[in-house]
Parts: C-alpha cells; sequence; structure tokens
C-alpha cells in the first residue's frame, strides 16, 4: 500500500492516463478527482463503482483507493488539508467549523460525491475554468484559482450534507460521530450494529443509546443503520453488475424477499425495476 503527503495547502493537477498504479494508495489529505473524460472502475476501500465523465470523487484521509481504466481518460485532481479550509474557506468561523465538520464526516461511499443536479454543470464550469487559467497565467491567476477551488470545497460540502443525517451539526457531540464512522466501517457485520454491542463498544448504558443517538441526529439507529444500507443497495443496483442474490449475501439480508421488502419501502419499487429504469 503506497502513502500520499500533500506538501502546499492544495494542489492541482490534470492527467491523461491509460492505466491506474495498481497499488491502493491512502492520503493524509482530502482529494477531490473529477473525470474530464473516460470510463473505468473507482475502488474505494470495499466498494466499486463505475465511473465516466463528469464524476466527481472524493477522498477523505485514510480511504483506501485506486482506479481500473477502460478508455483513455483525463484526470483532474484537487487535494487539499484542513489548512486551506481553515484559511481560506471564509473569515466566518461558525462555516469554515461546519464546512471542516462536514469533509470529515463523509460517508466514504463509493461514487460520485454530487447529488444536487444543479451543481453538476457548475462544478464542471469551474473545473473548466480553473485549467484555462492554468494554462494561460494572466495576472492574478493564482488569485482567481484560490478562489474557485474555494467554490468547488464549499459545493462539495454542501452536496455530503444533504446526506447525513438531518440534526447533525458542527457543534454535535463526538461520540455520535465515532459512532456514525463506526456503523458505516462494519455495515458489512451485523452483529457488531447490534445495540448490545454498540453500547459495550462505546461505553453508553443499553438503555440510553437509543435516546442518546436520537437526540444527536434526529433519527433512531436502527433507521440510520437501515437507511445506510439501502443507500449501498442502492450504488450497487446503479453502478455495478453485482446480481440481486450477490447484493442479499453481501449486505446480510435474510433472502431476496427482506431485501424488496425493504427496499419498496425506501424507493416504492423492487430493486429488478430501480435497475431497469434506471439503466
Amino acid at each position: 500500500m503506497r502513502k500520499e503527503n500533500l506538501y502546499h495547502p492544495f494542489e492541482i493537477e490534470l492527467k491523461e492516463q491509460d492505466r491506474f498504479p495498481k497499488t491502493p494508495r491512502t492520503n493524509n489529505f482530502f482529494e477531490l478527482i473529477y473525470i474530464v473524460d473516460g470510463t473505468g472502475v473507482q475502488y474505494i476501500n470495499k466498494n466499486r463503482f463505475n465511473y465516466r465523465k463528469g464524476n466527481l470523487f472524493l477522498l477523505t484521509p485514510q480511504d483506501l483507493h485506486s482506479f481500473e481504466v477502460s478508455t483513455v481518460t483525463r484526470f483532474f485532481f484537487l487535494r487539499f488539508n484542513e489548512y486551506f479550509v481553515q484559511n481560506n474557506a471564509s473569515k466566518d468561523k461558525a462555516l469554515v467549523q461546519r464546512m471542516e465538520y462536514i469533509l470529515q464526516n463523509a460517508s466514504h461511499r463509493p461514487g460520485c460525491i454530487l447529488k444536487n443536479k444543479v451543481d453538476k454543470p457548475l462544478i464542471a464550469s469551474l473545473i473548466e475554468s480553473i485549467i484555462q487559467e492554468q494554462t494561460n497565467r494572466q495576472i492574478y491567476c493564482d488569485t482567481i484559482i484560490t478562489q474557485m477551488v474555494n467554490t468547488i470545497i464549499t459545493i462539495v460540502a454542501r452536496n455530503i450534507a444533504l446526506k447525513l443525517p438531518k440534526n447533525i451539526k458542527e457543534n454535535t457531540g463526538e461520540p455520535v460521530l465515532e459512532m456514525l464512522h463506526y456503523i458505516q466501517q462494519n455495515i458489512f457485520e451485523p452483529q457488531k450494529l447490534r445495540a448490545e454491542s454498540l453500547s459495550k463498544h462505546f461505553a453508553i448504558s443499553l438503555s440510553y443509546l437509543g435516546r442518546y443517538f436520537k437526540s444527536q441526529t434526529g433519527e433512531t439507529l436502527q433507521h440510520y443503520i437501515a437507511m445506510y444500507k439501502m443507500r449501498l443497495v442502492e450504488t450497487r443496483l446503479l453502478h455495478s453488475d453485482m446480481r440481486i442474490n450477490e447484493i442479499v449475501n453481501e449486505l446480510n439480508f435474510t433472502d431476496e424477499s427482506h431485501l424488496n421488502r425493504s427496499f419498496k419501502k425506501y424507493k416504492g419499487m423492487a430493486p429488478s425495476e430501480f435497475r431497469k429504469l434506471h439503466s
């Protein structure tokens, strides 16, 4: 496994590649990767995502990732650290803290980070403008690039915030943030997500655990776990060739009927219908 370091508040790189280093990498910084053109597969942690032009990926520190290039791909890399967010995001301290929280607690799911449709053409325009500024190198280009980078990071934070539990804020208690991360990391091991296991792991009494989680997130613990699993199912239906029974086994549903019932509550249709509709 290869470790990447960052020596400036932010770095920009544009690369055209017909292959990607096979050794999985982790970073000590945040990395946004935009697909200017090309197709292939993104691997992050234990997941995969079929990428195409216009996708934007966020890699948080310690995410394990690599790419498999199918057609020659132009990658736009934007690497930044917390120092950049703290010193360039805004003079509004509360906003900076909120952005730091959102970025640190990204869900580590595979796939395009852009969930807000109106942001997709905006991101494409900003990245194209950065590439042009770097190419032309006219007066004030560094200042303009810095401002556009800040805007991109803010848009990314907005898209992540759309997927976080509704009551999560920058001052939310640290234990529940650790709990969310733990749930996401152990979603494939249901025995670790039982209330008894969580109570023991986080040293919170079993009788208080559910009330604490709901007061901090606005959702019940079981609802959060169920919805997180449904989002993983949705990702696999949209962006993988996994069969329904493979998804059942991976995410520990009792059987296909169990998955069908759960997904119908989530999306109003069976998984096979959902995949066909969006194929």
